[in-house]
């Protein structure tokens, strides 16, 4: 697991040289420092909004990990599941895909999704929001 997602985004040409300005005055080390400590203090400004939802909404804030052995007990026990998570959720390798259509009724993630192809077509029809649906 990466501890980080790639994104690409387009800026003007005036924001670019006013970055590369605040770069070479030392005040960051690069462009992607400026760009990720500007995204860090939007998110620090607008927390009361994210801890409203993971509150409000019962959403896991972090990474939610499910193996094969967790969708097993939930199954032999008759349960089925809702994710709500704020981050990442990552469903192991090892989970076939009837178990988790089995056991997941729903997927809402603000975020990442780690799973298998098998396992997201699956659960293609119980996804609510997911930001990316990757590998």
């Amino acid at each position: 697991m990466s501890e980080s997602e790639k994104i690409t985004i387009n800026l003007g040409p005036v924001d670019l040289g006013r970055i590369d300005v605040l770069v070479e005055q030392g005040l960051y080390s690069n462009r992607t420092d400026l760009i990720r400590t500007a995204i860090r203090n939007q998110l620090d400004r607008h927390d009361v909004v994210i801890q409203d939802l993971v509150v409000r909404r019962s959403f896991t804030l972090g990474v939610t990990i499910l193996d094969r052995k967790t969708l097993e007990r939930s199954a032999a026990k008759g349960e089925q599941i809702s994710l709500r998570v704020v981050g990442l959720l990552h469903i192991h390798d090892d989970v076939p895909p009837e178990l988790a259509r089995e056991v997941i009724r729903a997927v809402n993630v603000y975020g990442v999704v780690h799973a298998s192809a098998g396992v997201k077509d699956a659960l293609a029809d119980r996804v609510g929001r997911v930001w990316s649906w990757e590998e």
